[in-house]
């Protein structure tokens, strides 16, 4: 399988953010997953800018693929388990 690193904000919780969204799905389908905890401050996340172009989270790298926003991230973990 495939390397998978969440780059998701330093929010505590899962369920403040979009990125808890994407962390309560990996675990939901029981996908081991390694994460980055981001800066805060948007111009100190060169990791992400140079994964994706922009500075946003969360991202999801799976292998040298990294997907940007957290509904496509879900889209895109549906249509790989089937549903």
């Amino acid at each position: 399988m495939d390397d998978i690193v969440l780059y998701r904000c330093r929010t505590p919780t899962n369920w403040l953010c979009p990125c808890g969204r994407v962390a309560r799905e990996l675990k939901k389908r029981a996908i081991d997953y390694g994460e980055v905890r981001v800066p805060q401050s948007r111009r100190h996340r060169a990791a992400v800018r140079d994964l994706t172009g922009q500075d946003r989270v969360p991202v999801l790298l799976i292998g040298d693929e990294p997907i940007a926003d957290s509904r496509r991230i879900v889209q895109h973990l549906e249509w790989r388990d089937g549903g």
